[in-house]
């Protein structure tokens, strides 16, 4: 009996004590949707859904290693990348990936927390931009982040639209900005562009529910729809779905919430 061959996929970032994103949410996205996972932690973070006390980020030469034994024997079909703290470790990640362009990489721009924190250092930002978003097949960036790589306030679904083109535009790679946090609006409306076809992708707001953790949840998905063999919008369109289901399933947990990551969905529905 021959065992099946999964596919793999690999996750850039850093570790969530609480368990709701980073590398932890990761990990339960990909094994939800089928895919095995693989990690490279680059920082390790003491926090929990309402604060992050502290970070502690890795050595670069450890954060590279991670990936290259990864690379060298499990070979991910996708990459992504969360939370990369400063330049020696976004120069890391480029330096390895600027010779490898034949895996998908999700670049998710982890600049603050939900609860303010900093988790890009501000010098950080310019190696950002200059070294891995160029090399990117897919930016995810939200509306703060996207702020700060357009240097525009976004406010509304066409600042959504323009901030897309701006980035695509500038950087090269496809872009989806996330607009959950749009004031206003009965929906939560993303914007993808990928200098050809623009999507528009709504769900309904799930009032209630705090959101920690979804833009890991989100890109993580993309990450392993793309590992399984989706195109780049099929795999947008898929998580999106995926990830506005682990909102409505979320669950408690002590005293906060935690979305749904194990809720699996039949394949036509995605």
């Amino acid at each position: 009996m021959h065992a099946r061959q999964s596919v793999t996929a690999l996750t850039i970032a850093g570790s969530d004590s609480g368990g709701g994103a980073g590398i932890q949410a990761d990990l339960k996205v990909f094994n939800a949707l089928g895919v095995h996972g693989t990690t490279a932690i680059t920082c390790l973070t003491c926090q929990n859904p309402r604060e992050v006390r502290a970070v502690q980020a890795a050595r670069p030469d450890i954060v590279r290693q991670q990936i290259e034994a990864v690379l060298d024997e499990l070979r991910p079909d996708a990459v992504k990348t969360g939370m990369l703290y400063s330049a020696p470790l976004i120069r890391v990640v480029a330096d390895l990936f600027e010779s490898d362009r034949r895996r998908p990489l999700i670049v998710d721009p982890v600049m603050v927390a939900t609860s303010g924190a900093t988790l890009l250092q501000p010098s950080a930002i310019r190696t950002l931009q200059s070294r891995l978003l160029p090399l990117a097949t897919l930016v995810t960036p939200n509306l703060d982040e996207a702020a700060i790589l357009t240097g525009q306030r976004l406010s509304t679904p066409e600042d959504l639209r323009q901030a897309a083109r701006a980035i695509r535009c500038r950087f090269g790679c496809a872009v989806l900005v996330k607009g959950g946090h749009l004031k206003g609006l009965q929906e939560a409306v993303d914007i993808f562009w990928d200098g050809t076809t623009e999507l528009l992708l709504t769900a309904p707001f799930i009032r209630g529910v705090p959101t920690h953790g979804t833009g890991c949840t989100y890109s993580a998905a993309i990450t392993a729809f793309m590992a399984k063999g989706l195109t780049l919008r099929e795999a947008v369109t898929a998580a999106k779905i995926y990830v506005s289901h682990a909102i409505a399933r979320s669950h408690r947990t002590g005293r906060h919430w935690a979305l749904g990551h194990g809720a699996t969905l039949r394949p036509t529905e995605y």
